[in-house]
């Protein structure tokens, strides 16, 4: 809560003054579901002493997701990085794969960690997802697959990057962590490419504490991976593929189950959040909220704003306000994998290539939002913003 009554940007930032939340305001503070239905849960748990090794909670969570998201297969996994690696495992990506260097670093990293390059290619900076004509240029004789990212849980161009993937031989995947219940037409999204990647981390709209799952209509794929979750086993004391330990354990399992029954409230409360957000935004000049369509079924989990380069007070001076209030808002995704190490180093040049990644990521800030949002904050925080543009200047 507010620790002084705010009445307009005169009262925010001042030297000296108290901040504005007595408490941190994160973007992705954790959604939780019903304490007694997870205890009851937990409890059952308990009883059975079944806590991981593909136990119910996890096979029903699975099932729930299937179902929901319109796909024959959910293969849940111990965390989403995971989840990325034995993916791209199971696809036998080998060589070169084009990805977004505008996405969590984690989605290079899953490639790098298993001896593959992640080649960068360039974004939309309309939409923030990989630009098809950007992976065209990308493309080599050692490419072997696309991994598309539904940034901010806006689909990516997931019929012209299938056409290139089909044009070239390759394998297409997608990162799915920001889009769990978006659609694109008719379908949710979780059944394009060859299989998409879900994270089901703590900040996330959907949360099991942690956790991630790989979504496919592939039925020969999916039982592949769940032999590699488990470290290759088909049964006991019978090894058949090589494997890992990815499994989702049961508490996860019940946490999920909990807050798939909450899910729509999260929604509606991240939805209220934007929309506020918005208005509060409306009449500051050099500053655009990136917007959802209703047609998509947004999960509205991220306010992102972006800076205009001509805004009087830069983007990391606004940063560097907010948190000062306690508002830790964030600079998503800053500055690019290309920009973080090992990329640094093995492709100093990437940046080159990577134009419109390099300029989004210059002027995004992420605000925070969720369930636990206090009443009020949107126009808080676009306060501070007239605040600091008209204190500090450039």
């Amino acid at each position: 809560m507010p620790t002084k009554t705010i009445t307009g940007p005169a009262d925010l930032a001042i030297n000296g003054a108290p901040p504005a939340f007595a408490e941190p305001l994160h973007v992705g503070r954790p959604n939780l579901g019903d304490r007694e239905a997870l205890l009851r849960y937990t409890a059952e748990i308990y009883d059975r002493r079944w806590l991981t090794n593909d136990g119910p909670l996890v096979q029903e969570l699975e099932t729930r997701i299937a179902q929901r998201l319109g796909v024959r297969h959910c293969v849940a996994m111990c965390n989403g990085t995971i989840a990325l690696e034995i993916a791209i495992r199971a696809l036998g990506l080998e060589g070169e794969v084009i990805v977004p260097s505008y996405t969590f670093v984690a989605t290079a990293h899953a490639l790098h960690w298993q001896a593959i390059t992640p080649v960068f290619a360039d974004i939309d900076p309309a939409t923030h997802n990989l630009d098809p004509a950007a992976v065209r240029r990308m493309i080599t004789p050692r490419t072997s697959g696309i991994i598309g990212v539904h940034l901010w849980g806006r689909p990516a161009p997931v019929a012209a990057l299938q056409a290139i993937a089909d044009e070239h031989g390759l394998q297409l995947m997608f990162d799915a962590a920001h889009g769990f219940d978006c659609r694109l037409g008719a379908r949710k999204l979780g059944g394009f490419g060859r299989c998409e990647v879900l994270s089901f981390h703590a900040t996330k709209v959907f949360n099991t504490f942690e956790g991630g799952a790989v979504t496919t209509d592939d039925d020969t794929l999916a039982e592949t991976m769940r032999l590699m979750r488990n470290f290759g086993f088909k049964g006991y004391d019978n090894v058949i593929h090589p494997g890992t330990n990815g499994k989702m354990p049961e508490i996860n399992a019940a946490m999920g189950l909990v807050n798939l029954d909450a899910l729509p409230g999260f929604i509606a409360a991240n939805r209220a959040n934007h929309e506020a957000y918005a208005a509060a935004f409306a009449a500051i000049d050099g500053v655009r909220l990136l917007r959802y369509d209703d047609a998509q079924d947004p999960n509205y989990q991220y306010v992102v704003a972006e800076v205009d380069p001509q805004f009087p007070a830069s983007r990391d001076r606004i940063v560097a306000a907010l948190q000062a209030e306690n508002i830790l808002a964030r600079k998503y995704f800053w500055p690019g994998c290309h920009r973080m190490q090992p990329y640094r180093d093995l492709y100093p040049h990437a940046g080159l290539l990577l134009g419109n990644t390099e300029a989004v990521a210059r002027r995004v800030v992420v605000l925070p939002s969720g369930s636990t949002l206090p009443p009020g904050t949107p126009g808080l925080v676009a306060d501070l913003f007239r605040n600091v543009l008209q204190a500090h200047g450039p």
